[in-house]
Order: structure tokens, then C-alpha cells, then sequence
């Protein structure tokens, strides 16, 4: 699985933000709703159930929630970036900079791993995070991630 596979430029927010884990949630959840006509209601519950389970930040500033939700037929993801961090209980405590948000069909059950991993390889590299935090718009988000994974293995 490529990311390109499942990343939309109209899903990507180069200016993320929100004061609570649902408000960063809907937001991150909103382009994914339109874009593949998903109830964004239904989403937003969905991540804060897993959200339950213990905080997907992960930490190096990075943030992937992911849940799975009824009505979608494809795995899907968004990404949104803040400059000055924002607060999503990731487990060094730290600020998350990088949101990677995955939505998979209610009845998946490898392919949202697959795309969990691959996320996660992506997000590994320190240069990598800290280019996406400078760039500035879709296109160049968009971009940088297309040419980082592509030269991630298959």
C-alpha cells in the first residue's frame, strides 16, 4: 500500500487547529466526510472511542488517530499541520506538530494495519517531520509526502 493510494490533496490542512482532541478530530475529519460522503458525526465518535483506548500521539510531535466507520468503502486519510503545536495528550507529553488521520471501512481488517505501518515508517525520520512542519501549502505538503514514500520499501 502507497500513501498515494490513500491521500487526497483535498485532504490536507496546512494550518491545523483547535483547542480540544474534537476539535482537532472534526477538522481533520471534515475533508474526509465530504471528499468520500461519510457522516462526520459518525467519525468523530468513532476516533474519540479510540481516542478512549489511549492517545494516538505517538510522540516526535506526531499525532495518528485512526478508527473505522461504516459507509466508507476505502481506506481513507488526511493530514494537517500545525506550526505551533498543539495539545493531543501524545505519550512523551509533548505538542503534536503532524496529524495523519486514517479512516477504514467498518469491515477491514489488514488493510488499515498496513496503512498504519506505512504511516508510521513515513513519520519515522526526524527530516521528514521536520519538513512537513515547514511547508506551507497543499501542493508542497502534498509533494513532499508523494516523493518521502515513494522511496519508502513496498
Amino acid at each position: 500500500m502507497k500513501i498515494a493510494d490513500i491521500l487526497k490533496p483535498e485532504c490536507i490542512i496546512p494550518n491545523l487547529d483547535g483547542k480540544t482532541k474534537k476539535d482537532i478530530l472534526t477538522r481533520l475529519a471534515r475533508p474526509i466526510a465530504e471528499n468520500y460522503r461519510v457522516d462526520l458525526e459518525e467519525m468523530v465518535s468513532a476516533l474519540l472511542n479510540r481516542e478512549k483506548l489511549g492517545s494516538t500521539g505517538i510522540g516526535d510531535g506526531v499525532a495518528i488517530p485512526h478508527a473505522k466507520v461504516s459507509g466508507l468503502s476505502v481506506i481513507a486519510a488526511s493530514v494537517g499541520i500545525s506550526r505551533e503545536g498543539l495539545k493531543f495528550d501524545a505519550l512523551d507529553g509533548k505538542p503534536c506538530y503532524i496529524f495523519f488521520l486514517l479512516m477504514a471501512p467498518a469491515n477491514t481488517s489488514s488493510g488499515h494495519l498496513k496503512a498504519l505501518a506505512r504511516v508510521s515508517m513515513l513519520l519515522k525520520n526526524p527530516d521528514t517531520r521536520k519538513r512537513l512542519i515547514e511547508l506551507q501549502d497543499v501542493k508542497n505538503l502534498y509533494a513532499a509526502i508523494m516523493d518521502q514514500d515513494s522511496k519508502l520499501p513496498i
